[in-house]
């Protein structure tokens, strides 16, 4: 560990522990995971709690994993209903998408920590995802107080993967998993259905890879309406043209579908935003500075 990252994770700590109380919003991916982590550390299992989203756009397994962590971690885990589907602004899928599904789960998670008498919710946005054009959940997260601690004291990604590993959570090399809604092409609209079709193509493409020999990391079903662009590491791309991988796509439930030539690119559905659609997600000011939630 370096000293930079020694450092940042001594100010993350105090950070933490100036919060008293919190429920993390946990995804189950790595960055969710280390805040989980880091919040137990500053605060103890009895001071923090994690939530999980069981919306439709979790995909299968995502849920059990999440569990088991928090599990090994002695933090109480609840399974949390949000009401994203019945936003209308997240079903019509446009640029803001993003914005209708944090506004749900900060609203969820406020009425929770209000009625456990939790100080605050904290979520894992780090340092990079601020610099990221396109994010409006963080608008999202910021209109209702909710902190990031990773972000206030500047650990990016890499900072995470690096803390994670040191301190031997499972989590540290775990390959980004985005809602199932960010594989829906924008402007085609958001349904259970289609949720679930792209949850059984992306096993079943991962299944059909696996029996190949083919060690995927990074895999992606993009549903463009009736058809499918399939997305695997770039340098499998050459490879899976032997496999069924077209085939079993399809036979989940698309019209056709085809391979990426150029393989696995995060967020690649942002390509086709305009201009004024990319806008940060919120001002680059540490939440630090707002008003904390009592």
């Amino acid at each position: 560990m370096t000293p930079e990252l020694a450092q940042r994770l001594d100010l993350l700590d105090e950070r933490l522990a100036s919060l008293g109380s919190v429920v993390v919003a946990f995804s189950g991916g790595a960055d969710s995971a280390f805040l989980l982590a880091a919040a137990v550390r500053s605060l103890g299992a009895d001071r923090v709690v994690a939530a999980t989203s069981t919306a439709d756009s979790l995909a299968t397994g995502e849920w059990e994993a999440a569990h088991r962590f928090a599990l090994g971690l002695g933090v109480e885990h609840i399974a949390v209903a949000t009401d994203e589907m019945d936003r209308p602004g997240y079903r019509a899928n446009g640029a803001d998408r993003c914005y209708h599904c944090k506004a749900s789960l900060g609203d969820e998670l406020s009425g929770m920590a209000a009625r456990r008498g939790l100080r605050h919710v904290a979520v894992g946005t780090n340092a990079d995802d601020l610099a990221e054009p396109h994010r409006p959940g963080l608008r999202a997260s910021a209109e209702r107080g909710i902190v990031t601690p990773l972000a206030d004291v500047g650990l990016g990604k890499a900072d995470v993967r690096a803390a994670s590993r040191d301190w031997g959570l499972a989590t540290w090399d775990k390959p980004q998993a985005a809602c199932l809604a960010s594989r829906i092409a924008y402007g085609v609209a958001v349904d259970p259905e289609r949720l679930a079709r792209i949850d059984r193509a992306e096993a079943a493409a991962r299944t059909e890879l696996q029996e190949a020999g083919l060690a995927v990391r990074n895999l992606r079903v993009r549903d463009l309406g009736e058809d499918a662009r399939i997305e695997v590491d770039a340098t499998l791309v050459d490879s899976v043209g032997g496999t069924r991988l077209v085939a079993v796509v399809v036979a989940a439930g698309f019209r056709s579908a085809e391979v990426d030539p150029r393989g696995f690119r995060s967020g690649s559905l942002n390509d086709d935003l305009s201009p004024t659609d990319l806008r940060p997600g919120r001002a680059a000011a540490s939440s630090w500075d707002l008003p904390l939630v009592d």
